[in-house]
């Protein structure tokens, strides 16, 4: 999946990702991290209530797994 265009008035959704990454000092994602946390969005959001998708992906953030890993783990079945 690749960034919408924007309107002029507006940042991309990459050029926002790195104003805030530096605004907090941090690297941004890279492009399959970013691909991975949309997905784990879209799960979150599409197998609960869709406020559960942004608060998965800080928790994702807060674990410290790499995004993909996480993907992974949820496309494998248990067991």
């Amino acid at each position: 999946m690749t960034s919408q265009p924007v309107p002029e008035d507006r940042m991309s959704r990459d050029s926002w990702l790195q104003s805030f990454s530096d605004l907090l000092g941090v690297d941004p994602p890279s492009p399959d991290e970013v691909e991975a946390l949309l997905t784990i969005a879209g799960k979150a959001a599409h197998e609960s209530e869709r406020t559960a998708a942004p608060i998965t992906c800080y928790l994702v953030g807060r674990s410290g797994v790499d995004p993909r890993t996480v993907l992974a783990s949820l496309e494998t079945p248990p067991g």
